[in-house]
């Protein structure tokens, strides 16, 4: 869910969401921004609040298309920041597709070819399962942490919550694809929305929270939407239906073995 992502949505979906070391947060900061203001720490505590020191959460996954649309259920894994597992569930044509997230390595695996794919760096640009979010916006969710400077723009108020306006710019050396980022960050680390500008600093997709639930004793953007600036009929939703935080998971989770022959 780094963060993710995902998570944030992917990792964002387990937000968004996982993927590459976070930065981590000094282990004396309190669980709210300081009054002096660390743009860094909210982003970084912001990936860290939605996937814990472990997750499993299920979802529902909509693509949405000017003349058709799918929806997937889906389980979601997490442990720690390098680890992710996303397995479908329905529908049944789709039942046992998986993608396993190790740092910033990702494989695929499909039952109907039997086979598990590891995704090259040349396609890692390319959509996730035909969705708006692409393999990158997966697999790299704390990029936005350790490969970012991070800047305060704005507080705003917005039902008894400050609101964070935060701009990322990627260091020169980073491989990152996006010009610069922008997120919207409640004081309760949920991640309000995130925009994704190009080189050229044109808006090219934006992320939205639509709706957020308490879940599992801390609040969660349940319901979020990631929508291309020049397509507004196309856009992928992402609904956490239940999450469960800091819970015990194997390692073997998170093996090739099991992406292909899951384990009770």
């Amino acid at each position: 869910m780094k963060h993710r992502a995902v998570l944030y949505g992917l990792m964002l979906l387990a937000s968004s969401f996982a993927a590459s070391a976070a930065t981590p947060v000094s282990e004396t900061a309190e669980d709210k921004p300081a009054t002096s203001v660390n743009a860094h720490d909210i982003v970084a505590k912001a990936i860290d609040h939605w996937r814990g020191l472990s997750s499993y959460s299920e979802m529902t996954m909509t693509i949405n298309r000017p003349d058709w649309q799918r929806s997937v259920s889906m389980m979601g894994w997490t442990q720690g920041s390098e680890q992710t597992l996303i397995r479908i569930t329905a529908p049944k044509k789709d039942v046992g597709n998986g993608t396993l997230l190790k740092g910033n390595a990702m494989w695929s695996f499909a039952p109907k070819i039997n086979r598990v794919v590891k995704i090259p760096s040349s396609m890692m640009g390319q959509s996730w399962m035909g969705s708006d979010f692409s393999n990158n916006d997966v697999a790299r969710s704390d990029d936005i942490v350790d490969q970012y400077s991070h800047r305060l723009l704005s507080q705003e108020q917005h039902e008894a919550h400050n609101i964070y306006v935060i701009e990322a710019i990627p260091y020169e050396d980073s491989a990152v694809v996006w010009g610069r980022e922008v997120l919207r960050v409640r004081d309760d680390y949920v991640l309000l929305q995130h925009q994704f500008f190009d080189q050229d600093d044109l808006l090219v997709k934006q992320l939205n929270t639509l709706s957020i639930k308490t879940m599992d004793g801390r609040p969660v953007a349940a319901q979020q939407r990631m929508q291309k600036q020049d397509a507004t009929e196309e856009w992928t939703e992402i609904i956490i239906h239940n999450a469960d935080f800091d819970i015990d998971v194997s390692p073997r989770q998170f093996t090739l073995s099991n992406l292909r022959n899951p384990r009770p």
